[in-house]
C-alpha cells in the first residue's frame, strides 16, 4: 500500500506539471536514454580495464576508437531517427488508447501485459531479424550492426536507420495494440533496454539472467549470432530461445555448447 500511495502521488506530481505529449515523447526519451547509457557503459569500462575479464565471452577487446564511434552515432541516431518517430507515432498511441490519468493500472494487468509484449516482440523480432539475414538486406542494412563481432553493452542499439525503424516495429507493437497506461510503457521500454543491453554485453556473470530464467537467450546465447559467419549465424530470437528451437536455426549453437560441455568433461 505504501509503495502504491508513493507510486501515485509521484504521479500526480507528473501529470499536474507536465503534459501527456510532454511526458509521453520527453518523459519516454529521457527514460529510455539514461537506462540505455547507464546499463550500457559499464561494458565499455569492463573492456578497457580488464575488469571481470573471466567472465567475458570472447578474448578480443574493442578498441577506444569502436567505443567512441559506437557512442557518437548512437546520440546522432536516437536524437535524429528514434526521437522523431517517438513523436510522429504519438497520435496513434493515443488512438489506441494509451493514457497517463489516474488511477494507476493495477499490478497484474501490468504484468500480463509484460508477458505478451515480450512473447509478441520476440516472434516478430526473429522473423524480422532473419530477414535481415537474407544477403541483400544484410549487405546494405544489417551488415552496420554486424561491425562489432564482439559486442558490448551499447551496439545493442547500433544499427542502419532502416533496421531501427524495422526492428522497432516488434518493441512498439504490443503497446501500440493493447494502449496501455503511460507508466506501463515506460516500464516495458526499461525492461526492453535493460534486456537487449546484457544480451549484447560480451560477458556472462554467474548472476546473468540466463542462470536463473528458462527460455531465456542472454549473452553467450546472442554473442554466437555475432561472432560467426551471417549466412550460419542463427539465434535470431532477441530474448527467448524456443523459436530458434522450434525453427532449428540454433543447431550450430547448440552443437558447440555440446562439443564445450564434453571437451569440459574430458579435461
Amino acid at each position: 500500500m505504501a509503495v502504491a500511495s508513493l507510486l501515485e502521488s509521484g504521479w500526480t506530481y507528473l501529470i499536474t506539471h507536465f503534459s501527456e505529449f510532454q511526458l509521453a515523447i520527453l518523459g519516454t526519451f529521457i527514460i529510455h536514454e539514461s537506462v540505455f547509457f547507464l546499463s550500457g557503459l559499464p561494458s565499455v569500462c569492463f573492456e578497457r580495464t580488464g575488469l571481470f575479464s573471466k567472465y567475458k565471452i570472447q578474448r578480443k577487446s574493442n578498441t577506444p576508437d569502436a567505443h567512441g564511434k559506437c557512442i557518437m552515432r548512437l546520440i546522432f541516431y536516437h536524437v535524429f531517427v528514434n526521437l522523431p518517430v517517438m513523436t510522429a507515432s504519438y497520435p496513434a498511441f493515443r488512438y489506441m488508447g494509451l493514457r497517463s490519468s489516474l488511477p494507476l493500472p493495477h499490478w497484474s494487468v501490468v504484468l500480463s501485459q509484460m508477458l505478451f509484449y515480450f512473447i509478441l516482440e520476440d516472434f516478430v523480432f526473429y522473423w524480422g531479424h532473419r530477414a535481415l539475414h537474407t544477403k541483400w538486406l544484410y549487405k546494405h542494412v544489417h551488415s552496420i550492426h554486424h561491425e562489432h563481432a564482439t559486442p558490448f553493452g551499447l551496439t545493442s542499439e547500433y544499427a542502419h536507420p532502416a533496421e531501427i525503424l524495422f526492428l522497432g516495429f516488434a518493441t512498439i507493437i504490443g503497446p501500440a495494440l493493447t494502449g496501455p497506461h503511460l507508466i506501463t510503457l515506460w516500464l516495458w521500454v526499461i525492461l526492453r533496454v535493460l534486456e537487449t543491453v546484457e544480451v549484447h554485453s560480451g560477458y556472462h556473470f554467474p548472476w546473468s539472467p540466463a542462470n536463473f530464467l528458462p527460455l531465456y537467450g542472454g549473452a553467450e546465447f546472442h554473442d554466437y549470432h555475432h561472432r560467426v559467419l551471417y549466412t550460419k549465424s542463427g539465434n535470431y530470437s532477441s530474448t527467448f530461445i524456443y523459436m530458434d528451437w522450434l525453427f532449428g536455426t540454433d543447431k550450430g549453437y547448440r552443437k558447440l555448447k555440446a562439443l564445450e560441455e564434453l571437451e569440459g568433461k574430458q579435461s
